[in-house]
Protein backbone atom coordinates (compact mmCIF):
# COMPACT_ATOMS: atom_id res chain seq x y z
CA UNK A 1 0.00 0.00 0.00
CA UNK A 2 1.45 3.42 -1.10
CA UNK A 3 2.96 5.60 1.67
CA UNK A 4 2.80 8.98 1.64
CA UNK A 5 5.37 11.03 4.11
CA UNK A 6 7.58 14.05 4.15
CA UNK A 7 10.95 14.03 2.23
CA UNK A 8 13.15 13.78 5.93
CA UNK A 9 10.78 10.44 6.91
CA UNK A 10 11.80 9.22 3.73
CA UNK A 11 15.18 9.18 4.46
CA UNK A 12 15.17 7.50 7.78
CA UNK A 13 12.68 5.09 6.26
CA UNK A 14 15.23 4.23 3.09
CA UNK A 15 17.85 3.70 5.63
CA UNK A 16 15.75 1.60 7.59
CA UNK A 17 14.40 -0.91 4.76
CA UNK A 18 18.31 -0.85 3.80
CA UNK A 19 19.08 -2.26 7.17
CA UNK A 20 21.24 0.62 7.89
CA UNK A 21 21.93 0.69 12.06
CA UNK A 22 24.05 3.58 12.20
CA UNK A 23 24.90 6.88 10.61
CA UNK A 24 28.08 8.97 11.36
CA UNK A 25 26.92 12.72 11.20
CA UNK A 26 26.92 16.11 12.07
CA UNK A 27 23.79 18.62 12.04
CA UNK A 28 23.22 21.52 10.04
CA UNK A 29 20.77 24.15 8.78
CA UNK A 30 20.31 21.90 5.51
CA UNK A 31 19.50 18.71 7.01
CA UNK A 32 17.71 19.50 10.41
CA UNK A 33 14.23 18.20 9.29
CA UNK A 34 16.26 14.99 8.68
CA UNK A 35 17.13 15.49 12.20
CA UNK A 36 14.03 16.01 13.31
CA UNK A 37 13.07 12.37 12.13
CA UNK A 38 16.02 10.88 13.34
CA UNK A 39 15.11 12.39 16.92
CA UNK A 40 11.90 10.38 16.40
CA UNK A 41 13.02 6.66 16.13
CA UNK A 42 15.10 4.36 17.71
CA UNK A 43 15.80 2.10 15.24
CA UNK A 44 19.55 3.70 13.71
CA UNK A 45 21.49 5.19 16.04
CA UNK A 46 23.46 8.43 15.37
CA UNK A 47 26.99 8.93 16.58
CA UNK A 48 27.38 12.36 16.21
CA UNK A 49 31.56 13.05 15.08
CA UNK A 50 33.28 16.33 15.28
CA UNK A 51 34.45 17.14 11.46
CA UNK A 52 32.76 15.56 8.81
CA UNK A 53 36.05 13.75 7.19
CA UNK A 54 35.89 12.33 10.44
CA UNK A 55 32.22 11.14 9.77
CA UNK A 56 33.57 9.68 6.50
CA UNK A 57 36.37 7.37 7.88
CA UNK A 58 34.50 6.53 10.50
CA UNK A 59 32.09 4.91 7.88
CA UNK A 60 34.90 3.41 5.82
CA UNK A 61 35.97 1.64 8.99
CA UNK A 62 32.23 0.84 9.82
CA UNK A 63 31.99 -0.73 6.01
CA UNK A 64 35.42 -2.05 5.71
CA UNK A 65 35.47 -4.18 8.90
CA UNK A 66 31.48 -5.30 8.32
CA UNK A 67 31.04 -5.92 4.32
CA UNK A 68 28.03 -3.29 4.77
CA UNK A 69 27.95 -0.01 3.54
CA UNK A 70 28.61 2.98 5.82
CA UNK A 71 26.25 5.93 6.10
CA UNK A 72 27.17 9.82 6.38
CA UNK A 73 24.90 12.55 6.87
CA UNK A 74 26.42 16.05 6.64
CA UNK A 75 24.95 19.18 6.08
CA UNK A 76 25.08 21.80 3.07
CA UNK A 77 28.38 23.72 1.73
CA UNK A 78 30.97 23.32 4.42
CA UNK A 79 29.51 19.99 5.79
CA UNK A 80 30.00 18.30 2.46
CA UNK A 81 33.24 20.02 1.12
CA UNK A 82 34.86 18.87 4.58
CA UNK A 83 33.80 15.25 3.18
CA UNK A 84 35.28 15.05 0.12
CA UNK A 85 38.89 13.84 1.59
CA UNK A 86 36.43 10.97 2.86
CA UNK A 87 35.05 10.17 -0.24
CA UNK A 88 37.86 10.64 -2.69
CA UNK A 89 39.66 8.51 0.37
CA UNK A 90 36.74 5.66 -0.15
CA UNK A 91 37.16 5.70 -3.98
CA UNK A 92 40.42 4.93 -4.37
CA UNK A 93 40.24 2.11 -1.55
CA UNK A 94 37.08 0.56 -3.48
CA UNK A 95 34.86 1.30 0.08
CA UNK A 96 30.92 1.55 0.12
CA UNK A 97 30.08 4.41 1.69
CA UNK A 98 26.75 6.61 0.82
CA UNK A 99 27.12 10.28 2.13
CA UNK A 100 23.73 12.23 2.48
CA UNK A 101 23.97 15.75 2.43
CA UNK A 102 21.89 18.70 2.68
CA UNK A 103 21.59 21.60 0.12
CA UNK A 104 19.84 24.89 0.37
CA UNK A 105 16.10 24.91 -0.35
CA UNK A 106 15.96 24.23 -4.94
CA UNK A 107 14.71 27.87 -5.13
CA UNK A 108 17.87 29.48 -3.74
CA UNK A 109 20.66 26.69 -5.81
CA UNK A 110 22.66 28.63 -8.17
CA UNK A 111 22.29 31.77 -6.55
CA UNK A 112 25.08 31.31 -4.21
CA UNK A 113 23.10 30.99 -1.07
CA UNK A 114 24.34 30.78 2.49
CA UNK A 115 26.05 27.58 3.18
CA UNK A 116 25.38 26.59 -0.67
CA UNK A 117 28.05 24.48 -2.76
CA UNK A 118 27.58 23.07 -5.89
CA UNK A 119 28.31 19.54 -3.86
CA UNK A 120 27.34 17.23 -6.97
CA UNK A 121 30.01 19.14 -8.90
CA UNK A 122 32.62 18.90 -6.37
CA UNK A 123 32.03 15.72 -5.75
CA UNK A 124 31.93 14.33 -9.19
CA UNK A 125 35.37 13.11 -9.30
CA UNK A 126 35.60 11.56 -6.15
CA UNK A 127 32.53 9.14 -5.80
CA UNK A 128 31.17 6.42 -7.68
CA UNK A 129 28.20 8.40 -8.84
CA UNK A 130 26.02 11.30 -7.00
CA UNK A 131 22.49 13.04 -7.28
CA UNK A 132 21.28 16.00 -6.59
CA UNK A 133 17.16 15.47 -5.94
CA UNK A 134 14.77 17.71 -7.02
CA UNK A 135 11.82 15.96 -7.21
CA UNK A 136 9.99 14.68 -3.42
CA UNK A 137 8.54 11.94 -5.72
CA UNK A 138 12.06 10.07 -6.40
CA UNK A 139 13.75 10.87 -3.05
CA UNK A 140 13.37 7.41 -1.99
CA UNK A 141 14.20 5.50 -4.98
CA UNK A 142 17.44 7.30 -5.24
CA UNK A 143 18.49 6.68 -1.84
CA UNK A 144 17.47 2.51 -3.18
CA UNK A 145 19.66 2.98 -5.87
CA UNK A 146 22.61 4.41 -4.33
CA UNK A 147 22.73 1.92 -1.72
CA UNK A 148 22.60 -0.50 -4.79
CA UNK A 149 25.56 1.38 -6.66
CA UNK A 150 27.69 2.08 -3.92
CA UNK A 151 27.69 -1.98 -3.03
CA UNK A 152 27.57 -3.64 -6.43
CA UNK A 153 30.51 -4.38 -8.98
CA UNK A 154 33.42 -2.64 -7.62
CA UNK A 155 32.28 -1.15 -4.12
CA UNK A 156 32.81 2.73 -4.13
CA UNK A 157 31.24 6.18 -2.75
CA UNK A 158 28.08 7.79 -3.60
CA UNK A 159 26.24 10.52 -2.54
CA UNK A 160 22.76 12.12 -2.59
CA UNK A 161 22.72 15.85 -2.44
CA UNK A 162 18.72 16.95 -0.85
CA UNK A 163 17.59 20.43 -0.92
CA UNK A 164 15.74 21.33 2.46
CA UNK A 165 12.23 21.90 -0.05
CA UNK A 166 12.18 18.37 -0.91
CA UNK A 167 13.07 17.35 2.88
CA UNK A 168 9.69 19.33 4.13
CA UNK A 169 7.65 18.46 0.67
CA UNK A 170 5.48 15.11 0.81
CA UNK A 171 5.55 12.36 -1.84
CA UNK A 172 4.81 8.71 -2.00
CA UNK A 173 7.41 6.35 -0.39
CA UNK A 174 9.00 3.72 -2.58
CA UNK A 175 10.06 0.37 -1.41
CA UNK A 176 13.36 -0.97 -2.39
CA UNK A 177 11.83 -3.61 -4.46
CA UNK A 178 10.10 -1.41 -6.56
CA UNK A 179 13.65 0.95 -6.76
CA UNK A 180 14.55 1.07 -10.53
CA UNK A 181 18.15 -0.72 -10.34
CA UNK A 182 18.43 -2.87 -13.58
CA UNK A 183 20.33 0.04 -15.20
CA UNK A 184 23.36 -1.12 -13.62
CA UNK A 185 24.56 -5.02 -13.22
CA UNK A 186 28.31 -5.46 -13.39
CA UNK A 187 28.95 -9.07 -14.94
CA UNK A 188 29.61 -11.10 -11.70
CA UNK A 189 30.79 -14.65 -13.71
CA UNK A 190 33.48 -15.10 -15.48
CA UNK A 191 34.27 -16.12 -19.21
CA UNK A 192 34.17 -20.02 -18.78
CA UNK A 193 36.51 -20.03 -22.21
CA UNK A 194 39.13 -17.60 -20.55
CA UNK A 195 38.68 -19.48 -16.82
CA UNK A 196 40.14 -22.73 -18.99
CA UNK A 197 42.47 -21.05 -20.50
CA UNK A 198 43.96 -19.96 -17.04
CA UNK A 199 43.49 -23.59 -15.82
CA UNK A 200 45.89 -24.90 -18.33
CA UNK A 201 48.16 -21.88 -17.42
CA UNK A 202 48.06 -23.32 -13.72
CA UNK A 203 48.74 -26.63 -14.95
CA UNK A 204 51.88 -25.94 -16.87
CA UNK A 205 53.45 -22.62 -14.76
CA UNK A 206 56.58 -23.21 -13.42
CA UNK A 207 57.31 -19.94 -11.26
CA UNK A 208 53.68 -19.13 -10.45
CA UNK A 209 52.81 -16.43 -8.11
CA UNK A 210 49.39 -15.39 -6.62
CA UNK A 211 49.12 -11.56 -6.32
CA UNK A 212 45.93 -10.53 -4.69
CA UNK A 213 44.44 -7.02 -3.41
CA UNK A 214 41.60 -5.80 -1.49
CA UNK A 215 39.45 -6.58 -3.99
CA UNK A 216 39.26 -10.25 -2.44
CA UNK A 217 38.11 -8.46 0.42
CA UNK A 218 35.29 -6.85 -1.20
CA UNK A 219 34.33 -10.30 -2.76
CA UNK A 220 33.21 -11.72 0.47
CA UNK A 221 34.61 -14.12 2.85
CA UNK A 222 33.20 -16.85 0.33
CA UNK A 223 36.18 -15.37 -2.28
CA UNK A 224 38.52 -15.27 0.84
CA UNK A 225 37.69 -19.13 1.69
CA UNK A 226 37.79 -20.37 -2.32
CA UNK A 227 41.05 -18.38 -2.25
CA UNK A 228 42.87 -20.24 0.51
CA UNK A 229 41.67 -23.35 -1.01
CA UNK A 230 42.93 -22.83 -4.07
CA UNK A 231 46.48 -21.80 -2.87
CA UNK A 232 46.25 -25.01 -0.46
CA UNK A 233 45.46 -27.59 -3.33
CA UNK A 234 48.19 -25.96 -6.20
CA UNK A 235 50.94 -24.72 -3.14
CA UNK A 236 51.62 -21.61 -5.43
CA UNK A 237 52.91 -18.82 -3.35
CA UNK A 238 50.87 -16.27 -2.83
CA UNK A 239 51.73 -12.27 -1.87
CA UNK A 240 49.23 -9.23 -1.28
CA UNK A 241 48.80 -5.59 -1.50
CA UNK A 242 48.45 -3.61 1.24
CA UNK A 243 44.44 -3.71 0.58
CA UNK A 244 44.21 -7.15 0.61
CA UNK A 245 46.61 -8.57 4.00
CA UNK A 246 44.21 -11.21 5.66
CA UNK A 247 42.63 -12.79 2.69
CA UNK A 248 45.01 -15.30 2.82
CA UNK A 249 46.03 -15.99 6.12
CA UNK A 250 49.79 -14.93 7.53
CA UNK A 251 50.42 -18.25 9.21
CA UNK A 252 49.51 -19.75 6.03
CA UNK A 253 52.79 -21.95 4.64
CA UNK A 254 52.55 -20.40 1.04
CA UNK A 255 52.37 -16.34 2.53
CA UNK A 256 55.35 -14.37 0.93
CA UNK A 257 53.62 -11.41 2.92
CA UNK A 258 52.96 -8.09 0.65
CA UNK A 259 54.53 -6.71 -1.84
CA UNK A 260 55.16 -3.03 -3.42
CA UNK A 261 57.54 -0.06 -2.29
CA UNK A 262 57.84 -1.57 1.35
CA UNK A 263 56.79 -5.07 0.55
CA UNK A 264 59.19 -8.42 1.72
CA UNK A 265 61.97 -9.16 -0.21
CA UNK A 266 60.78 -12.61 -0.98
CA UNK A 267 57.37 -11.57 -2.36
CA UNK A 268 58.58 -8.47 -4.93
CA UNK A 269 61.63 -10.53 -6.34
CA UNK A 270 59.39 -13.69 -6.47
CA UNK A 271 57.12 -11.19 -8.75
CA UNK A 272 59.95 -10.44 -10.69
CA UNK A 273 61.10 -13.74 -11.37
CA UNK A 274 57.41 -15.05 -12.05
CA UNK A 275 56.34 -17.09 -14.96
CA UNK A 276 53.00 -16.73 -14.22
CA UNK A 277 51.30 -13.80 -13.05
CA UNK A 278 47.64 -14.26 -11.40
CA UNK A 279 45.98 -10.72 -10.19
CA UNK A 280 43.06 -11.78 -8.47
CA UNK A 281 41.88 -7.53 -7.69
CA UNK A 282 44.47 -6.20 -7.54
CA UNK A 283 45.18 -2.56 -9.58
CA UNK A 284 48.71 -2.79 -10.48
CA UNK A 285 49.31 0.55 -8.30
CA UNK A 286 52.15 2.42 -8.95
CA UNK A 287 53.97 1.70 -5.48
CA UNK A 288 53.60 -2.64 -6.46
CA UNK A 289 55.11 -2.17 -10.19
CA UNK A 290 58.09 0.53 -9.71
CA UNK A 291 59.35 0.85 -13.27
CA UNK A 292 56.57 -0.15 -15.49
CA UNK A 293 58.76 -0.78 -18.02
CA UNK A 294 60.96 -3.32 -15.79
CA UNK A 295 57.46 -5.13 -13.97
CA UNK A 296 57.41 -8.73 -14.13
CA UNK A 297 59.17 -9.19 -17.49
CA UNK A 298 58.90 -12.42 -18.39
CA UNK A 299 55.28 -13.29 -16.91
CA UNK A 300 52.02 -14.40 -18.41
CA UNK A 301 49.63 -12.22 -16.78
CA UNK A 302 46.92 -12.68 -16.10
CA UNK A 303 43.65 -10.03 -14.45
CA UNK A 304 41.03 -11.20 -12.75
CA UNK A 305 38.66 -8.00 -11.77
CA UNK A 306 35.49 -6.72 -11.50
CA UNK A 307 36.00 -3.20 -13.13
CA UNK A 308 36.92 -3.27 -16.64
CA UNK A 309 38.22 0.20 -16.61
CA UNK A 310 41.08 -1.28 -14.24
CA UNK A 311 42.25 -4.29 -16.97
CA UNK A 312 45.18 -2.73 -18.77
CA UNK A 313 44.98 0.32 -17.31
CA UNK A 314 48.52 0.37 -16.28
CA UNK A 315 50.20 -3.07 -16.80
CA UNK A 316 49.20 -4.93 -20.05
CA UNK A 317 47.73 -8.25 -19.49
CA UNK A 318 47.44 -11.54 -21.29
CA UNK A 319 44.55 -12.91 -20.27
CA UNK A 320 42.21 -10.45 -18.59
CA UNK A 321 38.95 -11.92 -16.68
CA UNK A 322 36.01 -9.45 -16.05
CA UNK A 323 34.01 -11.12 -13.11
CA UNK A 324 33.57 -11.09 -9.20
CA UNK A 325 36.12 -13.00 -7.50
CA UNK A 326 34.77 -15.21 -5.39
CA UNK A 327 32.95 -16.59 -8.79
CA UNK A 328 35.38 -16.67 -11.04
CA UNK A 329 38.05 -18.15 -7.93
CA UNK A 330 34.59 -20.74 -7.85
CA UNK A 331 34.65 -21.70 -11.77
CA UNK A 332 38.46 -22.13 -11.67
CA UNK A 333 38.31 -24.49 -8.38
CA UNK A 334 35.65 -26.58 -10.97
CA UNK A 335 37.51 -26.61 -14.00
CA UNK A 336 41.19 -27.18 -12.57
CA UNK A 337 39.49 -30.43 -10.60
CA UNK A 338 37.70 -31.44 -13.24
CA UNK A 339 40.77 -31.77 -15.49
CA UNK A 340 42.57 -33.94 -12.66
CA UNK A 341 44.36 -31.11 -11.08
CA UNK A 342 47.49 -31.39 -12.76
CA UNK A 343 50.44 -29.19 -11.71
CA UNK A 344 53.87 -28.94 -12.96
CA UNK A 345 55.28 -30.30 -9.75
CA UNK A 346 59.00 -30.25 -10.61
CA UNK A 347 59.02 -26.58 -11.51
CA UNK A 348 57.16 -25.64 -8.75
CA UNK A 349 59.66 -27.06 -5.92
CA UNK A 350 62.62 -25.61 -7.64
CA UNK A 351 60.36 -22.38 -7.20
CA UNK A 352 59.81 -22.66 -3.59
CA UNK A 353 63.75 -23.28 -3.46
CA UNK A 354 64.52 -20.29 -4.64
CA UNK A 355 62.19 -18.62 -3.13
CA UNK A 356 63.56 -19.91 0.72
CA UNK A 357 66.94 -18.83 -0.61
CA UNK A 358 65.28 -15.35 -0.82
CA UNK A 359 63.83 -15.65 2.60
CA UNK A 360 67.32 -16.06 4.38
CA UNK A 361 68.01 -12.41 3.03
CA UNK A 362 65.72 -11.68 6.30
CA UNK A 363 65.17 -8.30 5.41
CA UNK A 364 62.83 -7.38 8.02
CA UNK A 365 65.84 -7.69 10.74
CA UNK A 366 66.45 -4.64 12.58
CA UNK A 367 69.52 -3.38 15.26
CA UNK A 368 67.62 -3.65 18.75
CA UNK A 369 68.39 -1.42 21.37
CA UNK A 370 68.52 -2.02 25.16
CA UNK A 371 68.10 2.02 26.03
CA UNK A 372 65.19 2.92 23.07
CA UNK A 373 62.30 1.36 21.68
CA UNK A 374 62.57 0.45 18.17
CA UNK A 375 59.28 0.83 16.12
CA UNK A 376 59.80 -2.51 14.72
CA UNK A 377 59.90 -3.98 18.27
CA UNK A 378 56.94 -2.42 19.89
CA UNK A 379 54.99 -3.61 17.07
CA UNK A 380 56.27 -7.21 17.08
CA UNK A 381 55.18 -6.66 21.11
CA UNK A 382 51.91 -5.64 19.99
CA UNK A 383 51.61 -8.53 17.87
CA UNK A 384 52.46 -11.03 20.19
CA UNK A 385 50.21 -9.51 22.98
CA UNK A 386 47.12 -9.01 21.05
CA UNK A 387 46.93 -12.02 18.22
CA UNK A 388 44.82 -14.43 20.53
CA UNK A 389 42.21 -11.26 21.10
CA UNK A 390 39.15 -10.60 18.40
CA UNK A 391 41.56 -7.84 17.33
CA UNK A 392 41.07 -5.47 14.36
CA UNK A 393 44.02 -3.03 13.41
CA UNK A 394 43.56 0.55 11.98
CA UNK A 395 46.10 3.27 10.61
CA UNK A 396 47.33 6.32 10.35
CA UNK A 397 49.36 6.93 6.98
CA UNK A 398 53.64 7.03 7.16
CA UNK A 399 56.32 4.60 8.24
CA UNK A 400 53.86 3.07 11.14
CA UNK A 401 51.77 2.00 8.36
CA UNK A 402 54.17 0.15 6.52
CA UNK A 403 55.44 -1.61 9.91
CA UNK A 404 51.99 -2.27 10.78
CA UNK A 405 51.52 -4.35 7.83
CA UNK A 406 55.19 -6.13 8.06
CA UNK A 407 55.22 -6.94 11.39
CA UNK A 408 51.03 -7.74 12.32
CA UNK A 409 49.64 -10.69 11.42
CA UNK A 410 46.24 -11.00 9.70
CA UNK A 411 44.25 -14.89 9.80
CA UNK A 412 41.22 -13.38 8.35
CA UNK A 413 39.79 -10.61 6.45
CA UNK A 414 38.30 -7.60 7.39
CA UNK A 415 40.17 -7.16 10.05
CA UNK A 416 43.06 -4.54 8.77
CA UNK A 417 41.50 -0.95 7.66
CA UNK A 418 44.52 1.55 6.39
CA UNK A 419 44.41 3.99 3.55
CA UNK A 420 46.08 2.50 1.14
CA UNK A 421 45.49 4.19 -2.30
CA UNK A 422 45.08 7.93 -1.03
CA UNK A 423 47.06 7.74 1.80
CA UNK A 424 45.54 10.29 4.16
CA UNK A 425 46.68 10.94 7.04
CA UNK A 426 44.11 11.20 10.23
CA UNK A 427 42.58 8.30 8.55
CA UNK A 428 42.67 5.72 11.45
CA UNK A 429 41.63 7.19 14.23
CA UNK A 430 38.49 8.04 13.22
CA UNK A 431 38.34 4.60 11.49
CA UNK A 432 38.93 2.98 14.81
CA UNK A 433 35.77 4.66 16.05
CA UNK A 434 33.84 3.36 13.11
CA UNK A 435 35.30 -0.31 13.61
CA UNK A 436 34.67 0.02 17.46
CA UNK A 437 30.98 0.52 17.15
CA UNK A 438 30.40 -1.90 14.86
CA UNK A 439 31.97 -4.42 17.02
CA UNK A 440 31.65 -3.18 20.70
CA UNK A 441 33.30 -6.11 22.47
CA UNK A 442 36.36 -6.36 20.12
CA UNK A 443 40.03 -5.52 20.59
CA UNK A 444 40.46 -2.49 17.89
CA UNK A 445 43.88 -0.76 17.99
CA UNK A 446 44.86 2.13 15.93
CA UNK A 447 48.59 1.84 15.15
CA UNK A 448 49.51 5.60 14.76
CA UNK A 449 52.18 8.27 14.60
CA UNK A 450 51.88 11.25 16.41
CA UNK A 451 51.69 13.72 13.33
CA UNK A 452 49.11 11.58 11.47
CA UNK A 453 47.14 11.27 14.41
CA UNK A 454 46.78 14.98 15.29
CA UNK A 455 44.98 15.53 12.14
CA UNK A 456 41.91 14.06 13.54
CA UNK A 457 42.33 14.17 17.35
CA UNK A 458 39.52 16.20 18.19
CA UNK A 459 37.14 12.89 17.68
CA UNK A 460 38.60 11.84 21.12
CA UNK A 461 35.36 13.90 22.28
CA UNK A 462 33.47 11.10 20.03
CA UNK A 463 35.09 8.27 21.54
CA UNK A 464 34.17 9.79 25.34
CA UNK A 465 30.67 10.76 24.04
CA UNK A 466 29.74 7.31 23.04
CA UNK A 467 31.83 5.79 25.17
CA UNK A 468 33.95 4.09 22.59
CA UNK A 469 36.68 1.83 24.36
CA UNK A 470 39.70 2.25 21.08
CA UNK A 471 43.01 1.94 21.99
CA UNK A 472 45.08 5.01 20.26
CA UNK A 473 49.03 3.12 19.58
CA UNK A 474 51.30 6.52 18.44
CA UNK A 475 54.45 5.55 17.44
CA UNK A 476 56.03 8.72 18.77
CA UNK A 477 59.39 9.55 16.66
CA UNK A 478 58.56 13.45 16.89
CA UNK A 479 59.26 13.68 13.23
CA UNK A 480 56.99 13.10 9.87
CA UNK A 481 58.60 9.79 9.41
CA UNK A 482 58.50 9.06 6.11
CA UNK A 483 58.72 12.74 4.87
CA UNK A 484 62.14 12.48 7.11
CA UNK A 485 63.26 9.21 5.61
CA UNK A 486 63.16 10.25 1.99
CA UNK A 487 64.95 13.67 2.93
CA UNK A 488 67.78 11.69 4.70
CA UNK A 489 67.92 8.77 1.50
CA UNK A 490 67.21 10.95 -1.27
CA UNK A 491 67.15 14.94 -0.51
CA UNK A 492 70.93 15.31 0.97
CA UNK A 493 69.37 14.69 4.82
CA UNK A 494 67.89 18.09 4.58
CA UNK A 495 65.18 17.87 6.54
CA UNK A 496 62.46 20.14 5.95
CA UNK A 497 59.53 20.78 7.99
CA UNK A 498 60.15 17.41 9.03
CA UNK A 499 59.82 17.48 12.58
CA UNK A 500 57.06 17.60 14.81
CA UNK A 501 57.59 20.53 16.68
CA UNK A 502 55.37 21.68 19.60
CA UNK A 503 53.79 18.39 20.63
CA UNK A 504 51.10 17.84 23.19
CA UNK A 505 51.50 15.95 26.53
CA UNK A 506 49.89 12.59 25.29
CA UNK A 507 49.08 11.83 28.82
CA UNK A 508 47.69 15.29 29.49
CA UNK A 509 45.54 15.72 26.44
CA UNK A 510 44.26 11.98 27.33
CA UNK A 511 42.78 12.90 30.51
CA UNK A 512 41.68 16.06 29.56
CA UNK A 513 39.06 14.03 27.45
CA UNK A 514 38.27 11.36 30.28
CA UNK A 515 40.49 8.84 28.58
CA UNK A 516 43.66 6.36 30.16
CA UNK A 517 46.86 8.36 29.02
CA UNK A 518 50.13 6.55 28.88
CA UNK A 519 53.72 6.86 28.02
CA UNK A 520 56.57 4.88 27.90
CA UNK A 521 60.12 5.25 26.71
CA UNK A 522 61.90 1.79 28.18
CA UNK A 523 61.48 -1.27 25.71
CA UNK A 524 61.46 -3.13 29.48
CA UNK A 525 58.57 -1.53 30.35
CA UNK A 526 56.71 -2.45 26.93
CA UNK A 527 55.15 -5.83 27.79
CA UNK A 528 53.67 -4.53 30.89
CA UNK A 529 52.20 -1.01 29.57
CA UNK A 530 50.56 -3.06 26.81
CA UNK A 531 48.60 -5.80 28.41
CA UNK A 532 47.41 -2.47 30.88
CA UNK A 533 45.92 -0.84 27.77
CA UNK A 534 44.43 -4.03 27.17
CA UNK A 535 43.25 -4.56 30.12
CA UNK A 536 41.88 -1.25 30.50
CA UNK A 537 38.08 -0.83 29.45
CA UNK A 538 37.79 2.30 27.94
CA UNK A 539 39.97 4.72 25.25
CA UNK A 540 43.57 4.84 25.86
CA UNK A 541 46.08 7.26 24.74
CA UNK A 542 49.37 5.20 24.27
CA UNK A 543 52.43 7.21 23.44
CA UNK A 544 55.06 5.01 22.55
CA UNK A 545 58.10 7.03 22.45
CA UNK A 546 60.50 5.38 19.48
CA UNK A 547 63.72 5.74 17.73
CA UNK A 548 63.81 9.22 16.20
CA UNK A 549 65.12 8.52 12.94
CA UNK A 550 64.22 4.62 12.22
CA UNK A 551 64.32 3.82 8.78
CA UNK A 552 61.64 1.85 7.28
CA UNK A 553 63.13 -1.31 4.59
CA UNK A 554 62.86 -2.85 2.48
CA UNK A 555 62.30 0.29 0.14
CA UNK A 556 62.24 0.62 -3.54
CA UNK A 557 63.48 3.97 -4.44
CA UNK A 558 60.74 5.90 -6.50
CA UNK A 559 61.39 4.97 -10.39
CA UNK A 560 63.32 1.64 -9.37
CA UNK A 561 61.99 -1.16 -10.84
CA UNK A 562 60.44 -3.58 -8.18
CA UNK A 563 63.35 -5.82 -8.24
CA UNK A 564 66.18 -3.45 -7.04
CA UNK A 565 64.54 -3.06 -3.21
CA UNK A 566 66.86 -1.18 -0.80
CA UNK A 567 67.87 -3.33 2.58
CA UNK A 568 68.90 -1.49 5.55
CA UNK A 569 72.48 -2.74 5.25
CA UNK A 570 72.29 -0.55 1.81
CA UNK A 571 71.35 2.66 3.05
CA UNK A 572 74.56 4.56 3.63
CA UNK A 573 76.06 3.70 0.26
CA UNK A 574 72.31 4.48 -1.39
CA UNK A 575 72.62 7.76 0.08
CA UNK A 576 76.21 8.81 -0.72
CA UNK A 577 75.19 8.01 -4.31
CA UNK A 578 72.02 9.71 -4.35
CA UNK A 579 73.79 12.91 -2.71
CA UNK A 580 75.74 13.05 -5.91
CA UNK A 581 73.02 12.89 -8.01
Amino acid sequence: MARQMTGAKMVVQALKDQGVDTIFGYPGGAVLPIYDEIFQQNDIRHILVRHEQAAVHMAEGYARSTGKPGVVLVTSGPGATNAVTGLTDALMDSIPVVVLTGQVPTFLVGTDGFQEADTVGITRPCTKHNWLVKDPAKLSETIHQAFHVATSGRPGPVLVDMPKDVQFAVATYTEPKAAKTDHYQPKVKGDLDAITKLVELIETAERPIFYTGGGVINSGNAASQLLRELVEATGFPITSTLMGLGAYPASGKSWLGMLGMHGLYEANLAMHGCDLMINLGARFDDRITGRIADFSPRSTKVHVDIDASSINKIIPVDLPILGDIGHVLEDVLKVWKSRGRKLNKSGLEKWWKKIEEWKKVNCLAYTASENTIKPQYALQRLEELTKKYDRYITTEVGQHQMWAAQFLGFEDPNRWMTSGGLGTMGYGFPASIGVQIAHPDALVINVAGEASWLMNMQEMGTATQFRVPVKQFILNNERLGMVRQWQELLHGERYSHSWSESLPDFVKLAESFGWKGMQVSDPADLDDAIMEMIAHDGPVLFDCLVEKHENCFPMIPSGKPHNEMLLAADAEVFKEGAALV
